[in-house]
């Protein structure tokens, strides 16, 4: 093997143990807990080593909200793949909130301000043409006229974070939360074929 293949392979092997690394503290701890230094001690690298992948904090934690937006496409998939699109839509908006009451610290750094607005909304582009597919599909399936299609995925988008951050409330719980999930869903579907001209 070449020697720069070689050591290609072995940058990328020492970035995703950084990633992984990074991860496990995150999920466990917490934003607050995650430092260079940590993360270099459980990698069993100097902290320069690290540098040499992510400039700073902030790039590493962007890195992990990319890397949590793929996971949380992945675990969609199944869902995604449902054939009647209203039950699609309802399977969808559970399963999102699912992934963020079992990954919550995770799920807070992809939406909250840790991340810069611009950086955050290019890492969510995959779950946002998602959201932007599915919505087109049922509206299509149901003859409804959007007013602003824009502004109904980010409806549905705002709807789902706001009752994701409900299920980490101990009195509400994440269970709950997907069942709310599901029925601010069927509310607000209904609601726009009720106002659609289509159907006027």
């Amino acid at each position: 093997m070449p020697t720069s293949t070689r050591r290609a392979r072995e940058r990328a092997n020492t970035r995703a143990r950084i990633i992984e690394a990074a991860l496990h503290i995150l999920e466990n701890d917490g934003v607050t807990a995650l430092t260079i230094r940590r993360i270099a001690d459980a990698v069993e690298y100097s902290a320069p080593v690290v540098y040499q992948h992510f400039a700073n904090k902030d790039a590493l934690v962007l890195e992990l909200v990319a890397h949590g937006h793929r996971l949380m496409m992945a675990e969609l998939r199944q869902a995604a793949e449902e054939p009647d699109i209203d039950r699609r839509f309802l399977l969808l908006a559970s399963e999102s909130v699912r992934f963020a009451g079992e990954h919550p610290h995770l799920y807070q750094v992809m939406n909250d301000n840790t991340v810069d607005a611009e950086e955050r909304l290019r890492a969510a582009a995959p779950m946002i043409g998602l959201l932007r597919e599915l919505l087109t599909t049922w509206s299509d399936a149901h003859d409804v006229v959007l007013a602003d299609f824009d502004e109904a995925c980010d409806i549905v988008w705002g709807t789902l974070s706001g009752i994701a951050s409900l299920g980490r409330i101990d009195t509400v719980g994440n269970e709950r939360a997907q069942q709310l999930a599901r029925k601010a869903t069927r509310t607000l579907l209904r609601g726009w074929q009720a106002d659609s001209p289509v159907n006027a």
